[in-house]
């Protein structure tokens, strides 16, 4: 059974509000972190994204024993479903969206569970190597998917913030949830985060932030000067939940090769 350490950060960027927003804790053996970054008009972005962490928090409390992907797939479909009733008749005006990546652990088991709907991504770092396992469901994944484009040049595609699917949105959504429990091992990293921080980091830059940082908040606290770094005119929100498994030994945060970076 592995100690879980979490740590959060969640900044407003250049925006005039924070649309981000993120919950952590356990139930008995069960840990979670959960992370939405929502979207719509007159604040209903922050309205959204409150309301699925609120909602995924509770259906994760209260899971009991139910550790299972379809117990998970169901809760993020029951946060959609919830979305879309707070709409109905609203003629637009309530339009609210919102995407969610949630990470779930059974410390008791040694194993995880993670869904995510939209571009709200979870990396895994094990032996220094980052190891992106959500795809972002925008245009422009699928469109690297199809080979007419490379993840560079996604990063600066106009259409980079375009969804293809959302919580909240009219039509049904498929959560991208593992089939199974994934073993986790001593020593495993994970960081949630809105694409307001991803958009600025490369995996160098995340790898290399952990290698002097003893704790998750000294890797957060490091990324975020990276971010802040870039000063960007426009910059969005940006949030992130780090998570650590066990002991984050030197062979956890050795530097990897990414070639000569």
């Amino acid at each position: 059974m592995f100690d879980i350490t979490i740590a959060t950060c969640s900044e407003r960027g250049q925006r005039d509000s924070n649309e981000d927003d993120l919950r952590t804790g356990h139930s008995g053996s069960a840990w979670y972190a959960v992370l939405a970054d929502g979207a719509g008009g007159h604040e209903h972005g922050a309205e959204a994204s409150r309301r699925v962490v609120s909602y995924l928090e509770e259906a994760l409390q209260s899971a009991g024993p139910d550790f299972t992907p379809e117990h998970l797939t169901q809760a993020v479909q029951s946060a959609h479903a919830e979305l879309q009733r707070e709409q109905e008749n609203a003629q637009g005006q309530r339009r609210m969206h919102s995407t969610v990546v949630a990470l779930w652990i059974d410390a008791m088991t040694d194993r995880a569970l993670w869904s995510h709907v939209g571009d709200s991504r979870l990396y895994r770092l094990r032996y220094g190597e980052v190891d992106l396992v959500t795809s972002d469901d925008s245009v422009v994944q699928r469109m690297v998917e199809g080979g007419l484009l490379t993840p560079q040049q996604a990063r600066e595609h106009p259409m980079k913030n375009q969804l293809i699917a959302a919580l909240g949105m009219q039509d049904g959504v498929e959560p991208n949830t593992v089939t199974q429990a994934i073993e986790l091992e001593d020593g495993d990293v994970f960081l949630l985060c809105s694409d307001g921080w991803w958009g600025d980091l490369d995996d160098a830059d995340i790898a290399q932030s952990l290698i002097h940082a003893s704790s998750p908040q000294e890797w957060l606290d490091a990324m975020r000067y990276r971010v802040e770094a870039c000063a960007a005119p426009s910059q969005d929100n940006f949030s992130a939940i780090a998570v650590w498994v066990g002991d984050s030994s030197e062979s956890t945060r050795t530097m990897p090769d990414l070639g000569g970076v």
